[in-house]
């Protein structure tokens, strides 16, 4: 049991630091958000926040824009004991830097043709504004493809267990934005249809951060990765196919299924369901995107566990995250009605099933993350992909059919019972046949369990 002691103190350690300083980042940028969207909706109007909130999410749409590669990064990183020299960790991060080029000029080139055929109204719906609206989808679209390649730098860090540094870096983003909004207020400028593109200039400047951390962290290996980018024949890549095809399709397929709530709501309301969705999903997001700093921080332990032949649960992990989610869902839905009459004023309120949905959909995403992380190996990744497959049509025929009966909460409600039922469940369970396999191939193994 002693000996288990610094591996219980490391994960604790990774997992509650991450925690803190995003609580502590979300604390702060979250009050500067507030202050942001009251900025848009008293200078700009209801119309110009509701695109806000649609443009500014299209990266939610487009997680597997990495193609994967993301998953490859980490775990190299994670498994090598000492990545500043490891040429297979330099050999991935040339890999990844060719892919994530690659796919940003397809996302420009899809973008550019979108732009020429005037499809952006068609598949961003009606809350798309007519005057700039389409261009401002394109420059969105064009700023996320030029920062895509710096996020190299994101997953080293995450894959050294520095990922409180990574989630630092993003203090930078609700600030930039501020100073962005507050330069239009003070001008008078005419932007109400821009202002979504400043989310992702902010962004942007939080990928460099990491990048260049990194960098200095496993110095020289950067450098000399990207010196390396344009000569693949002198310096071949790794094969990444094994890992990152699984990582892919759950990249297409999750935003298909979590994250179309906005386009649904586009398209199928008039009133004000998008201003109330985008406000709700930008206040619980703080609890969502603190609680997924957190799960991520697991992810390099359990494949540090792999690489050691160790066997490390995530069941208990599993029980933490689903009291601290509900936890937090419920106190920020309690807080709910002050922070929407702050904000909007007596423009709208939030929907009661909304708000539930939520809180729900909080706590069950929280549940999720141990259990996923466990499962970012081949075998984990490969089983993931049927249940998250099926998600997809179980998600979006539920919220089209809620949003004609409980109307902004139906698309969240809809996203939570896809998540327990595709996600949760067969997690659950493929982890608990997994640690049996592992245990029967260890026996007397102890070394598991450690929070």
């Amino acid at each position: 049991m002693t000996a288990l002691r610094p591996q219980r103190t490391g994960m604790v350690r990774a997992v509650g630091s991450t925690a803190v300083i995003k609580v502590v980042v979300m604390g702060i940028s979250g009050l500067i958000g507030i202050v942001n969207s009251r900025l848009i909706i008293q200078n700009f109007g209801t119309d110009a926040y509701a695109q806000y909130g649609l443009l500014a999410a299209l990266p939610a749409l487009l997680p597997f824009a990495d193609l994967g590669i993301a998953a490859v990064v980490i775990n190299a990183v994670a498994g090598s004991d000492k990545p500043a020299s490891d040429r297979l960790v330099r050999s991935t991060i040339v890999t990844a830097f060719r892919i994530l080029l690659c796919s940003a000029a397809a996302i420009v080139g899809v973008g550019l043709v979108i732009s020429l055929l005037g499809w952006w109204p068609a598949i961003l719906g009606g809350a798309l504004l007519p005057d700039g609206g389409s261009l401002a989808a394109f420059l969105c679209l064009g700023t996320f493809a030029l920062v895509l390649p710096l996020t190299v730098g994101s997953r080293v860090l995450v894959g050294l267990g520095r990922t409180s540094t990574q989630t630092a870096s993003q203090a930078v983003v609700a600030p930039a934005m501020f100073l962005g909004l507050a330069t239009l207020v003070a001008l008078s400028a005419p932007a109400g249809s821009f202002l979504a593109v400043l989310s992702y200039i902010a962004n942007g400047l939080a990928s460099l951060i990491c990048l260049i951390v990194a960098a200095r962290l496993i110095r020289p290996q950067i450098g000399k990765a990207l010196r390396e980018v344009p000569f693949p024949r002198r310096y071949p890549g790794v094969p990444a196919m094994g890992v990152a095809w699984p990582m892919l399709v759950q990249m297409v397929a999750l935003p298909i299924a979590m994250q179309t709530d906005r386009l649904l709501l586009s398209h199928l309301t008039t009133g004000t369901e998008l201003a109330q969705y985008n406000l709700a999903s930008q206040l619980f997001g703080l609890v969502v995107q603190t609680i997924a700093a957190a799960g991520v921080a697991l992810w390099p332990i359990y494949a540090k566990a792999r690489s050691e032949s160790r066997i490390e649960s995530p069941m208990k992990p599993t029980l933490w995250f689903l009291a601290g989610g509900l936890g937090l869902g419920l106190v920020l839905a309690a807080l709910s009605p002050l922070l929407t009459h702050f904000i909007a004023g007596d423009r709208f309120t939030l929907d009661p099933w909304l708000v539930g949905g939520f809180v729900v959909f909080v706590a069950l995403q929280a549940a999720k993350y141990p259990a996923g992380m466990y499962m970012t190996d081949k075998r984990g990744l490969t089983f993931q992909v049927w249940p998250i497959l099926a998600s997809v049509p179980l998600n979006l025929v539920l919220s089209w059919w809620l949003i004609g009966v409980i109307g902004a909460g139906g698309p969240i409600v809809g996203s939570a019972i896809s998540v327990a039922v595709c996600q949760v469940l067969p997690n659950l369970w493929y982890v608990t046949h997994d640690l049996g396999r592992r245990r029967a191939e260890v026996p007397g193994d102890g070394r598991e369990d450690v929070l």
